[in-house]
């Protein structure tokens, strides 16, 4: 069986859990403490040498790192990643944008304010952070007044990526009400069939 090293707090580490549950594969999940700085120990290290959660481990020992790839490997051969071609290269657009222009802001955001603190001297910089997260939400609501899902018209990993630190966005000060479309949206990728969330052990 693999090994789903975790942690309840990470979005990035929530979105292979929902993932592997949607598709039915059985995992043994490990708890990752990020507040006690797991991830920088010598031991996690020799496992991750990344050093963040998610990290999976497969049956014969092979470790996969980074949430977008992990959930790429096993979606493939699922509708949840097109094989069409162009599908397939509208759900890798949404991935690398989630990662580029939304969590660094909204993520970030809702771990300081949430989970560890704003670092001393970085209280500008966290209203920064909330500007661009503000900015990346509204790209969001823009694309789903015209779409239903972010690629094929239909839920893929991308809406995973963009669901798992955007349900949560207000843990980081970010208002959703007047995003119509997205709550839309966010009641969509609820209603699932296997959805699980982010608290679920």
């Amino acid at each position: 069986m693999l090994t789903l090293y975790d942690s309840l707090v990470s979005g990035n580490a929530y979105k292979v859990r929902l993932l592997l549950t949607q598709l039915g594969i059985p995992f043994e999940r490990v708890e990752v403490d990020l507040r006690s700085g797991e991830t920088r120990t010598p031991a996690f290290r020799a496992l991750a040498p990344l050093g963040r959660v998610p990290v999976v481990v497969l049956d014969d020992g092979t470790v996969l790192a980074e949430s977008n790839a992990i959930m790429c490997y096993f979606a493939e051969g699922t509708p949840l990643l097109p094989s069409d071609r162009l599908e397939r290269a509208q759900v890798l657009q949404w991935l690398f944008w989630e990662q580029y222009s939304h969590e660094p802001y909204v993520a970030v955001a809702r771990a300081w304010v949430a989970y560890f603190g704003v670092p001393a001297g970085k209280e500008a910089e966290l209203e920064e952070r909330r500007e661009r997260g503000r900015q990346a939400l509204k790209t969001m609501e823009r694309h789903l007044e015209r779409c239903s899902f972010f690629a094929g018209e239909r839920y893929t990993v991308a809406d995973i990526a963009l669901y798992a630190y955007t349900h949560v966005a207000g843990e980081g000060g970010f208002d959703l009400s007047e995003l119509a479309a997205l709550q839309r949206w966010l009641n969509r990728v609820r209603e699932q069939p296997g959805h699980v969330t982010i608290e679920a052990r």
